[in-house]
C-alpha cells in the first residue's frame, strides 16, 4: 500500500468510526460489508474500524434464536423487536439467510419477512448469507454484532438458518441461546434439534394457539426431559415457555425471562467469563480458517492436491498419508529461482 492509498484508508476508517458512533445506519452497513468482503484492503479497513470501536462494544444483550423451518422465527423476532422498541430499546437483527448455491448471496431477504420492524425507527436488520459457514451463522456475524453494539444498539438478535446443522456457533457468540419449538411437530422435526436442547438457555413453544393441548403436553414433556440433562450453567435451569407470536401472547414474559437469565449470569460473574471464552474461541476459529486458506493457496499444495485427492478417492493412498504429504509440501522450503 503506497502513501496515497494509506491516507485514503485512514480517512475511510475515521469516517466509518465517526459515523458508527453517531449511529448512522449507512456507516454501519458499509463497515459490515467491508468485514464480509474477501478483499484484503477491505478486511484490513474493517479490522482497524473494529479495533477503534472495541471500547464502545459489550453493553448489549445478545440473544441467539434458532429453530426448525416453519417454527416462525422471523415472525417471533419481529414481534419481539417491536415490543423492545416500545420499551425504549434499540434493536439490531442479524438474520442469517441460507446462501444461494449460484451467487452465494442471501436468498430469503429478512427485510421482506420483517416489514414492520424494518421500517421502525431504532431497528436495524442485516440479512447475511451463511456462505457455507457451520451452524447457519455467517462467517462475520461476530464482527457485525460488535459493530452494531458500537452504533448504540443495546439488544442484538441473531437468527440462524435452523436446518439441522450444528448450532454451536451461535450459542458460542450470544449471552442467551433460545430454541423455538413447534408444539405438534412429529419426531422427525424435533429429532433434528435434540443436540441443541443441551445448549439452550430457554426453550419456547411457538404457535401455542394452534393446538393448546398439544402445546401443554409438549412443554410438559420438555420440562421432564430437561431434568435429565446437565444445564448449560449451574446458575440457571432452562425454563420452557409458550408463546403465540402472531398475536403477541407470551412475548413480554419471554423478554422478562431473558432479563432474568442475563441478571443471573451477570451477578454470578459467569457472563464476563463466558464472553472472554467466546472471544478466545473466535480468535482460534479465525486462526484455523486463515491457516486453511493459506494452506490451500500455497503453490506446492495446489500442485500436489489434485494428485493426493485422486489417490485417496482411488483407495491407493490413505487419508493419513495424503494429509501428511500435503502438510510436508507446505512446510518444504521454496526452491530458488533458476
Amino acid at each position: 500500500m503506497n502513501g496515497d492509498e494509506a491516507e485514503q484508508q485512514n480517512m475511510r476508517v475515521a469516517e466509518l468510526v465517526s459515523g458508527i458512533r453517531e449511529g448512522q445506519p449507512r456507516a454501519l452497513a458499509k463497515a459490515i460489508t467491508q468485514a464480509e468482503s474477501t478483499r484484503a484492503d477491505h478486511q484490513g479497513c474493517a479490522r482497524r474500524v473494529l479495533d477503534a470501536l472495541l471500547p464502545d462494544t459489550g453493553q448489549a444483550i445478545r440473544v441467539g434464536i434458532t429453530g426448525v423451518p416453519g417454527v416462525g422465527k422471523s415472525t417471533f423476532i419481529e414481534v419481539l423487536g417491536l415490543h423492545l422498541l416500545a420499551l425504549g430499546h434499540r434493536v439490531a437483527v442479524l438474520a442469517v439467510d441460507p446462501s444461494s448455491s449460484l451467487g452465494g448471496g442471501a436468498i430469503l431477504g429478512d427485510k421482506t419477512r420483517m416489514e414492520l420492524l424494518a421500517r421502525a425507527p431504532g431497528a436495524y436488520i442485516r440479512p447475511s448469507p451463511t456462505s457455507g459457514a457451520l451452524g447457519g451463522v455467517a462467517a462475520h456475524t461476530r464482527e457485525a454484532m460488535l459493530l452494531c453494539e458500537a452504533a448504540g444498539y443495546d439488544v442484538i438478535l441473531v437468527e440462524t438458518v435452523g436446518v439441522g446443522q450444528s448450532e454451536t456457533a451461535v450459542a458460542g457468540m450470544t449471552d442467551s441461546f433460545v430454541l423455538l419449538q413447534l408444539p405438534n411437530a412429529g419426531d422427525d422435526l424435533q429429532a433434528i434439534k435434540k443436540g441443541v436442547v443441551e445448549l439452550a438457555d430457554l426453550i419456547v413453544y411457538n404457535k401455542a394457539d394452534l393446538d393448546p393441548l398439544a402445546s401443554e403436553v409438549a412443554a410438559g414433556q420438555m420440562k421432564s426431559a430437561l431434568t435429565l440433562l446437565r444445564p448449560v450453567s449451574q446458575h440457571w435451569r432452562p425454563p420452557v415457555l409458550q408463546v403465540c407470536a402472531t398475536r403477541g401472547d407470551g412475548v413480554a414474559p419471554f423478554w422478562a425471562t431473558i432479563l432474568a437469565h442475563h441478571k443471573a449470569m451477570q451477578d454470578s460473574g459467569e457472563l464476563v467469563r463466558k464472553r472472554r471464552r467466546q472471544a478466545l474461541d473466535w480468535m482460534w476459529g479465525l486462526i484455523d480458517g486463515s491457516l486453511r486458506a493459506r494452506f490451500e493457496q500455497h503453490a506446492r499444495v495446489r500442485a500436489a492436491l489434485p494428485i493426493q485427492v485422486a489417490a485417496v478417492l482411488a483407495g491407493t493412498v490413505s487419508p493419513t498419508t495424503a494429509a501428511a504429504a500435503l502438510l510436508d509440501a507446505m512446510s518444504a522450503p521454496e526452491m530458488p529461482l533458476q
